[in-house]
Formats: C-alpha cells, structure tokens, sequence
C-alpha cells in the first residue's frame, strides 16, 4: 500500500478500514477480496528484477502483505508483521530488541504462554525479569534497573481482566530509555489503541479476536517506528515464523466483522457480568465494564467498550470451579478465546497451568469465560445451569 493509499485510510473510520486497508480490488481480475497466493517462489525479469518485490514466500507474500498493510492501518502504525501465532510474534520481538544480559519487567498477570517465553526459553538466553503490576507505575519503576530494556503490558490482562494506564506506564519506559510492548489481544484494536497512547510495540494473537471465528492461529505485532519496522522485519525472515497464504486470508476474512463483533461481545459480556455479580455462588468477579472494578475508570478512558472476557471465582474451592466448567453446555470447554462461540475453562489447570509456583500463579477456584456472539438469554440461562 503506497504511502498515499496510507494517508487516505488514516482518515477512515475503523469499520472502513478493517473492510478496504491492504485490500485493493485486484487488478487482473476485479476480485474484490484477495486471492490467495499459494506460491513459495516467484518468477524474475532478469537476475534481481522482482516483481513488486516478491521473490520467495518467506520473505514476503501478497496476501500476507495484504494483511500486514491492514494490522498497521487499524492500530494507526507504519507498519505490520504476520506471524505463524502469537508466540512466534512475540519470540521475534524479543529477540530483536534484546541481547544476553538485557532485562525486561513482566506484568503480574499474563498468559501462561507468555510467562512460559521468559522463564523456559529468554531466561535460557541471558536475559532477565522481574514481576510487577503494571497497573501501579511505581511498582513498575521499583522494577526497573539500568538494563531493562523492555516494560511488557497486557491490558486487559489475562486471565484477571487487570487494566494498566497505557500513557502512564510508556511515561515510564520513556523515562527509563525502555520500549513499551502491549499485548492487545483482549481489546483488540477496535477497542483500543495503545500506539497512540504512547506504545512502542503492539502485539497481537490474530487467532482470537482478530480472526473470531476458532479456524485459525496467527500473530502479528505493529510499530509506528519505521526503523524498529525493518529491524523486525529483518528477523521476521531471518527466523521464518512467517503467517502462511491461507492463515493470512483467514484473518483478513474474519477481520472484516471485527467491529460489529467487539460491539456484540462487549454487550454481552457485561449481561453476564451483572448475572455473575448477583449470583450467590460467585464470590468474585472480573469485568472491567463493572464499576466496582478497580481497573474501570482507567478502561473507559482508554477503551471504546470493555471486551469479551469474563472471569470469576465459585464459592466451594477448586473443584466447584472445575464442575462449573464441566456443567456448562452451550459455553464450550476449551481453550483460547475470542471466538464467535462463547468458551469456558479452568485456568489454573489449562491455559495457565505454567504459571503454577511463581508469581503469576492463578486462584485455584478461578474460571474464565469468553463470551461469544450467541442469544444473550441463552447463554445466561446455560451459566446458571452451570452454576447450580
């Protein structure tokens, strides 16, 4: 997408652009939507002469280019990355801007997978890390030391639905000569926008909300840095964790509704959120909509609406919660999150059994809910089912 086409989305409301950005009608055909180039290699006019610069498909490809020109457009940045999943995303990220030696704060609260990158493999390689929550911004400076290079923020978090100040907390890293990496993957960028909040690097897991509909993993992450953009994207084919034709299509495919879908899982995340609250077998719940969260004023400030994750703690211990998560019916048990259908799972022994001893750790009594797209009745009549 030329830097003229760029300035013109700018300007676009975010509905138009997840539909048109990076998706020009193409020009042998008309196709309105774009092919997908199942190709590894690319005939050249002569030795050197590429055709709009393609030459092998790990490098870069048309129809994952058509999705990175759209990642950057909607997360207002210069430039988008296409990963094979969000982890592949993120060890890129990491080992770009790091070297053996560097540090890095971590939020107190995160994906399992994530924590997992820092404590089994970065750790392995030299780097260190340090635990604060990153709602407070004077815990995250307590955390800091001459080395760190990187402040790491999930907001909402994962899977304790914590918000952090995203223009208060890259105040800090500013501060502190450190890049600011936000995982976006709950709000997505419909919801929020952490590059204009002052940001150096989004990260997305595309599987979710972005694609919405369980059918494929991708990651992506987004700068507005154009140096920092060819840096990673240096490494993105150095390392070859590219996102591949058909997962890029998808993406793109399931992007297109990502607006009228956040609109549709915020409000039926908070339906259920008041149910939970009003129930007398939850002892505690997670939703940034409420205004009991600690987190809420800061969310409505920096976020559209709230998103589509729920979690909550069940009077009764561990296994009440494990039985809530085995009752419930048109609430899937599963991992991931951010699809079209509304999931449920124990986080402690699923998506964050790795974070078990350390200070990441999750209440045993915790289930975690992500709230799909369905009939709202349906849904809260199968939670109460569920809850007994």
């Amino acid at each position: 997408m030329s830097d003229q086409h760029q300035q013109q989305h700018a300007h676009r409301n975010f509905e138009t652009r997840a539909i048109h950005a990076g998706q020009a009608a193409d020009p042998l055909t008309g196709a309105v939507v774009p092919p997908i180039y199942q190709v590894s290699t690319y005939k050249q006019d002569g030795v050197g002469g590429l055709r709009g610069g393609y030459e092998y498909s790990r490098s870069a490809n048309p129809t994952r280019t058509a999705l990175e020109q759209n990642l950057a457009a909607l997360e207002g940045g210069r430039r988008g990355l296409a990963f094979a999943s969000g982890l592949a995303a993120e060890d890129c990220l990491l080992r770009a801007l790091l070297v053996p030696g560097d540090h890095v704060v971590i939020p107190n609260d995160a994906y399992g997978g994530t924590f997992r990158l820092f404590a089994k493999v970065v750790e392995r390689w030299g780097v260190d890390w340090s635990v604060a929550d990153t709602s407070d911004p004077a815990a995250v400076r307590a955390a800091l030391t001459p080395r760190t290079k990187v402040i790491w923020v999930e907001t909402p978090s994962n899977p304790l639905l914590g918000i952090t100040d995203i223009a208060l907390i890259a105040d800090v890293a500013r501060a502190a000569g450190a890049r600011l990496v936000v995982d976006n993957t709950f709000a997505s960028p419909y919801l929020q926008q952490p590059l204009a909040l002052g940001a150096d690097i989004v990260v997305h897991s595309t599987t979710k909300y972005m694609g919405g509909h369980s059918d494929v993993v991708g990651g992506a992450l987004v700068v507005n840095d154009a140096a920092l953009g060819d840096e990673l994207a240096y490494h993105q084919n150095a390392m070859g964790a590219i996102a591949g034709p058909f997962d890029s299509w998808l993406t793109l495919r399931g992007i297109k509704t990502l607006a009228v879908r956040m609109d549709r899982h915020s409000a039926n995340a908070t339906r259920v959120a008041e149910l939970l609250v009003a129930h007398p077998k939850v002892t505690h719940v997670y939703y940034p909509g409420l205004p009991g969260h600690e987190g809420h004023e800061t969310a409505a400030k920096q976020m559209r609406a709230f998103g589509g994750m729920v979690s909550f703690r069940v009077a009764g211990g561990e296994q009440a919660a494990v039985d809530v998560c085995n009752r419930a019916e048109l609430f899937t048990l599963g991992e991931s999150l951010g699809g079209v259908e509304s999931l449920i799972e124990h986080p402690g022994r699923m998506t964050h059994a790795s974070v078990a001893g350390s200070a990441l750790e999750v209440p045993a009594d915790l289930v975690r809910l992500s709230v799909g797209i369905e009939a709202i009745d349906d849904l809260l009549a199968d939670l109460t089912r569920a809850l007994g």
